[in-house]
């Protein structure tokens, strides 16, 4: 007999799962994560641990249903211009077609976003012959607006290479910003009608306290990291992330779905595990967070578990801190 899901354990266990993307498409919940390999190999701040070189998609009914696994929509050797690493990813709905939004590194070892499509949710994705031009960096989130505008927000510091980009080109050898200056954002391209290319160069999302002052790069409880993701709820824009260092997740707000956005808590406390990686979404009435520790393994980094908890706001429209291990 096949498990139900329940909240806080592990949708699957047959593989290791990170960096969920969840989406309700035909009804169904669907989730897009990135997928560990159970290799044995030294962490370090470049990433090299996070071998992945698949996407596996997942769905379930509804939260009384089974988790199915649909089998690998897409590997590394079927992309011509990556290399490795296809770390995490998002999936999109407009055209009668399905998009899978993944970074990858390229032959030089830069890290680009690429996309693939479908006629199915669960894939085969097929990928295009080339990265979207201008792309640089990971964690790709895309957001079809109300007005079916769609908008790509990407970026990660450290292993993500954001750092690198500051001068619009790769320099290899960049360091972040000072301590005391703004801390670098995300960033954010309007994507084209066919969602294959962008509009625009991407530009920096500013990240600002109440009073309108950029979060500094020093602010490691509060300034963005990597794993953007934006999603709408009572006419603002919510733009959540990892603060990465101190293990946060952390959510800002605004009007417009470039920003800038105002700093307004945290959605999730630290779990277990050096990174944390997440999705929202409402299904059924009520909104889902979609998240991912090491609990499966015991606490080894690049061997985690994706997880599902129901996420509440408040009156104000802000929303309430979850404590990942209070049952």
């Amino acid at each position: 007999m096949e498990k139900l899901t329940k909240p806080n354990e592990p949708l699957v266990t047959h593989i290791f799962t990170a960096d969920p993307s969840a989406h309700v498409f035909e009804g169904k919940l669907y989730i897009y994560p990135s997928h560990d390999l159970a290799h044995d190999c030294e962490d370090n701040d470049n990433g090299d641990q996070y071998a992945m070189e698949d996407y596996h998609v997942l769905s379930m009914d509804n939260f009384n249903s089974p988790c199915v696994d649909h089998g690998e929509a897409l590997h590394v050797k079927d992309v011509p211009w990556a290399s490795k690493q296809m770390w995490a990813p998002d999936a999109a709905y407009k055209n009668d077609t399905y998009y899978l939004y993944f970074p990858a590194r390229d032959k030089d070892g830069i890290f680009r976003i690429g996309v693939a499509t479908s006629k199915s949710p669960a894939g085969p994705f097929t990928p295009q012959p080339d990265y979207i031009p201008g792309s640089f960096s990971i964690d790709p989130a895309v957001l079809v607006d109300d007005d079916n505008k769609a908008y790509c927000y990407f970026g990660g510091l450290w292993g993500g290479q954001l750092e690198k980009w500051q001068t619009g080109t790769f320099k290899p050898d960049a360091e972040g910003p000072d301590l005391n200056a703004p801390a670098l954002g995300p960033r954010v391209a309007e994507l084209s009608e066919d969602m294959l290319t962008f509009k625009e160069s991407p530009m920096n999302i500013s990240i600002v306290d109440e009073d309108g002052n950029p979060i500094p790069a020093g602010d490691e409880d509060r300034r963005f990291f990597e794993g953007p993701w934006v999603h709408k709820y009572n006419g603002y824009y919510y733009l959540s992330y990892s603060t990465g260092t101190t293990h946060y997740l952390a959510y800002a707000i605004s009007k417009d779905p470039k920003g800038p956005f105002t700093y307004k808590g945290r959605i999730l406390e630290p779990v277990l595990g050096w990174t944390t990686h997440h999705s929202i979404v409402e299904f059924e009435g009520k909104w889902y967070l979609f998240y991912h520790d090491c609990s499966l393994s015991g606490g080894v980094n690049h061997k985690r578990c994706v997880k599902y908890t129901e996420l509440k706001y408040n009156e104000d429209g802000t929303i309430q801190t979850i404590k990942p291990y209070d049952n």
